[in-house]
Formats: structure tokens, sequence, C-alpha cells
């Protein structure tokens, strides 16, 4: 009784009615992504009405990996999206709440619950944003209501983020890949433009040919040259020169696989190897453990607020000794330190090395590694990536391993070899690599550019594969 309720509640909550049809065209498909795309850059201009124009954001550095634009409609971004998903996981793999992911019903029920929490965040975060003086709204405005004004923000935040939450349910039922991934790409990919190949100085004006040095490192490397300011140069050429070597290494990292041999049961000397990839669960832990990460600091920042303007000497013990503070005299205590990301690479260029920002480095890679690996685990276990899953997905297609009995419970044991070492290793590998990207002053924030790579890599298998399975029909027959 109590679940069928459930069940017609996760009914009514807002959706994007899947294709009617079994397999969409390479066409439509691309034809959806794209619209989502345009559409997430232009709601990316719309300015939240009713904003103080004196409003400076302090999330900038994590509003690419949610996503998101500072002072926008899409502020939210996909943090209430990956949150959810980072809460439900959690509980899921706790044991808290049962989700059976390997029935139909079970994964609607899954992902029905993730909506619904992702919806109550958006509202939440909304009202941290606004109450806790992350968007202030504009004096002048609210010199009837102040407190009025607050809720016209926080109900534009909302809408925003319901938005995005549809666009990610287009992208997932009628495009490539997801629209978390999507998003993501297309923030780091117009950070990167703009970081590489601007010729706009800071204050944007153009700079080439002027005594101003333009945002674009390409530029800026040359310029200092040519002044013989070498330090200058050099941050110009590192920054360039680790965002290569990690878009380099996440290829590298992404072409590795184990290949297990199989055979068709019923047609002799026929069969094909199933791959499985060394970073098994793909970039979904970086991504979700990002977002955590960002979540601290957005909480924390918030909180800081909430204690300067309460002035309570509680408030402001917890701020900064338990939460802890980055970009202050205080700065050093508390949890937020740990997870940032200190750019070791320049300070070692410009002499501003020092032993705690190798100690709070060693401590994030750390944190991003243990929390790349926990999250792994938790993703095989809920998105039907794990043995006995793949087991049956591999039985039920007519495929046996040679030299074994046609049995799931021995396939599920053979692959149990594989996947869990692979999760743990390829968790621990993307999470070492995306912190040494971060530290390493790439020119955009590192986690994006590693996570950009790996979904750009995977966006490519994807679209080759279904545009080869329409160029051949016989191809597409044998796949379904």
């Amino acid at each position: 009784m109590i679940m069928s309720f459930y069940d017609k509640l996760l009914g009514i909550l807002p959706e994007v009615k899947g294709p009617t049809q079994k397999r969409l065209s390479f066409k439509e498909k691309l034809k959806w992504t794209l619209i989502v795309l345009v559409a997430f850059f232009i709601l990316g201009t719309i300015t939240l009405w009713g904003l103080d124009p004196q409003f400076q954001s302090t999330f900038e550095q994590f509003a690419i990996i949610l996503g998101s634009k500072m002072g926008t409609i899409t502020s939210l971004g996909i943090g209430p999206i990956v949150t959810a998903s980072i809460v439900l996981q959690l509980l899921n793999g706790s044991g808290i709440l049962k989700f059976d992911t390997t029935t139909s019903e079970g994964r609607a029920r899954f992902q029905g619950t993730q909506k619904m929490l992702a919806l109550a965040f958006v509202l939440f975060e909304a009202m941290v944003y606004v109450f806790f003086g992350g968007f202030k709204p504009d004096a002048t405005l609210a010199a009837g209501s102040f407190f009025a004004m607050e809720w016209v923000i926080i109900g534009q935040l909302v809408l925003g983020g319901i938005i995005i939450i549809l666009l990610d349910d287009i992208v997932q039922k009628w495009g490539f890949g997801s629209g978390i991934s999507l998003f993501i790409v297309a923030g780091v990919s117009q950070e990167i433009m703009i970081q590489s190949l601007s010729p706009l100085s800071a204050g944007g004006r153009w700079a080439l040919g002027t005594p101003e040095v333009p945002i674009g490192k390409l530029f800026a490397f040359f310029i200092h040259l040519s002044r013989t300011q070498s330090t200058q140069a050099w941050l110009a050429g590192a920054a360039i020169l680790f965002t290569i070597l990690v878009f380099v290494i996440s290829v590298y990292f992404q072409s590795m696989k184990v290949e297990i041999p199989l055979s068709f049961g019923r047609v002799r000397g026929y069969g094909m190897r199933w791959p499985l990839r060394f970073m098994y669960t793909s970039n979904m832990p970086v991504i979700l453990v990002a977002a955590l990460f960002a979540n601290f600091h957005v909480f924390g920042q918030m909180f800081e607020g909430w204690a300067v303007k309460s002035g309570g000497a509680i408030l402001n013990f917890i701020s900064v000794y338990i939460i802890g503070q980055v970009n202050t005299p205080q700065a050093g205590h508390g949890i937020l330190p740990w997870v940032s990301a200190p750019n070791l690479i320049q300070n070692l260029l410009v002499g501003h090395y020092s032993f705690a920002q190798l100690k709070f480095a060693l401590g994030y890679m750390l944190l991003m590694m243990l929390g790349a690996v926990v999250f792994s685990i938790f993703w095989v276990q809920t998105s039907g990536m794990d043995a006995h899953s793949q087991a049956k997905q591999i039985m039920s297609s007519g495929l046996r391993i040679p030299g074994f009995r046609n049995d799931v419970r021995i396939l599920e044991r053979i692959l149990q070899r594989y996947i869990g070492p692979l999760t743990v290793m390829g968790g621990l590998a993307v999470g070492l690599l995306a912190a040494i990207a971060d530290v390493s002053g790439a020119l955009s924030r590192g986690t994006g550019i590693l996570l950009s790579v790996m979904i750009v890599y995977q966006l490519y298998e994807e679209i080759a594969k279904h545009h080869m399975m329409d160029m051949h029909p016989m191809m597409r027959k044998f796949m379904e």
C-alpha cells in the first residue's frame, strides 16, 4: 500500500517522455543533443532579475564542475542532480534504503527517487544561496520588502534548476550521453578556449598590440617572452603544457581495457571479446567527488557569511576551525583546506612554496582517490555494472566463455575476478589523475579537463557506434 502510493507520487514528478520507437536514428539524437546544448548556453546569458548589480561570485572555481553560470538562471547548474545522486548512493550502499536495480521497477523507483531528491535540493540550495548572502537583492528594488525580493530570486533559481533537470532528461532519452556530462564539457570547453586563445585583457579590452597582457595563455606566453618576463612566461607555458599532458594521459587511460573471450553457444567457430575498461566506472566517481568538494565550499562560504553577519562567537568558531576558510587570513583550519587544490606549480615558479601547501595538496590527492574508489563501488552496485548483472546480460545474448559450463553463477565468479579489481584500481587511477590535474594549474580546473576528455572520448565512441549501425542495417539487426 505504501509503495503503491510512493510510486504514484513519483509518477506526478515532471519528466520528459521517452521516444516511442525502440531506437532513434543518429540524426535525431544529434539534433536533440545540439538543441539542449544551445538552450544551455542561452540560459547561461539570462541574468537573475533583482540581483544586486555589484554581485561578485565567490564560486567561479566550482561553477565549471557544477555546469553553472553564477548570477544567471543556471546558477545551480547540475549541483542538485549530482548531490541527489551522492545522497541516494550513500543511502543505498549503506543499506538504509534498498533498491533492486536489477529489475525495471527497481530502476524506475531509484531514478524517480533521485529526481525527487534533486527537486528538493534545487529548493534547498536556492534558499541557501539567497538567505546566507550569496545572492543579495538589489537595494533599490528591495526597498519595499527585502524578504519578498529574496523569494523572487529564489523562484528564478528554482525555475532554472527544474529546467536543467528536464534538459538532462531530454539528453538521456533523446540524445547522446547525459545532460550532466554535456554541461560539464560545454563549460570546460568554453573556459579552455577563453584561457588559451582570448585576445582580451582581464578588463575585457582588446589587448593585442597594447601594453596590456591578454587572458589567453598562448598569446601571454609569447608576449612575456618578448618582454623578457621569464617567470610570467613560464607560468603561461606551464598551464598550456599541463593541459596537454592531462589530455594525453586521459586518452591513454581511456584506451586501456581487459577483453574476455566469448563464443556463441549455438554457432561454432564464431565469437567476440567482451571489453572491461581499466576505468571501469569511467568519469562518474570523479564527478561525484568533485561535486561533493564543491558543495563543501559552497556551504562553507555561505556559513562564513552567516557567521560574519550574526557576529556570534560560536558560529565564528565553527566557521573558522571546523568548517574552515580558504582565502582569508584565518585559512588553514577545518575541512575546506583539505578539499581545496593549491596551485603547486605556480607557487613553485613564483617562490611562494610552503610545507603547508604540500601537506594540503597530498591530503587533497588522498581524499580524491579515496572518494573516487568509494563512489566507484557504489556506482557499480547501483548502475547495473556489477558482475551479476553483466553475467545475466552476457547469457541473455547467447554468449558463453569457452571451456566453462554454461552457468550464470560460473560466469559471475569469473567476471568478479576482473570487475572487483578494475573498480578499485580504476577509481584510484582516475582520482589520482584528477588530483594531479588540479594541483598542476592547467588552463581550466584540472578535474574539469579530465572529465571533459573522458566524456568526449565516450561520446565519440557512442556516436561512432551509432553511426556505424545506421550505415549497416545487418549490423543493427545483429546488435538488437
